[in-house]
């Protein structure tokens, strides 16, 4: 595995997007570029990119929840695949094993990981969305992050993509469960 570099971030916010307060809600992500080792080529076995997803993703998790003033409810993974790579090559690295690290850092996390993958260029952004931990239907936590990197993917890289939030959106008004007519 040849990682290139490696991101954290946090934001925590504590007005809604017109001005009115609201408990704050924080959200961290943990972000890194590494080598794509089958950038260029057409294979069936991808378990490679499934051991590299495990082990990002417990160094990612692992400095991404240091930075949250009170245990995560949310979460959420993502990968960008420069062009010399296959779609599937961010299947590969999110899917198979890194929801396992996520939800051992979490202590659990019965729902279902969100997750988002795509093909792009150096500063694209990927949309990483967020849901409740462990209840899938919970409204309020359904949430997105959008991050990019300026300088990644480059042709023959991925970047792997984690996040977690402390809280729900920012003033949620849709409630908590599905809605029925």
């Amino acid at each position: 595995m040849e990682v290139r570099k490696t991101i954290v971030s946090r934001e925590t916010a504590t007005q809604d997007t017109a001005g009115r307060d609201c408990d704050p809600v924080t959200r961290v992500v943990g972000m890194a570029v590494l080598k794509n080792p089958f950038a260029g080529e057409s294979r069936d076995d991808l378990s490679e990119l499934f051991d590299i997803g495990a082990a990002l993703g417990e160094q990612l998790t692992t400095e991404a929840l240091s930075l949250l003033p009170a245990p995560a409810v949310s979460y959420g993974k993502a990968a960008i695949v420069g062009t010399h790579g296959d779609f599937e090559h961010g299947g590969a690295l999110i899917h198979p094993r890194l929801g396992k690290p996520m939800r051992a850092a979490l202590g659990g996390g019965k729902a279902l990981i969100p997750s988002n993958v795509k093909i792009g260029v150096p500063g694209a952004v990927i949309d990483l969305p967020l849901g409740h931990k462990d209840e899938a239907w919970s409204f309020d936590h359904f949430d997105t992050i959008s991050v990019s990197i300026g300088d990644a993917p480059l042709p023959d890289e991925l970047v792997l993509v984690v996040g977690f939030a402390d809280g729900p959106r920012l003033w949620p008004r849709c409630g908590t469960g599905p809605v029925t007519t």
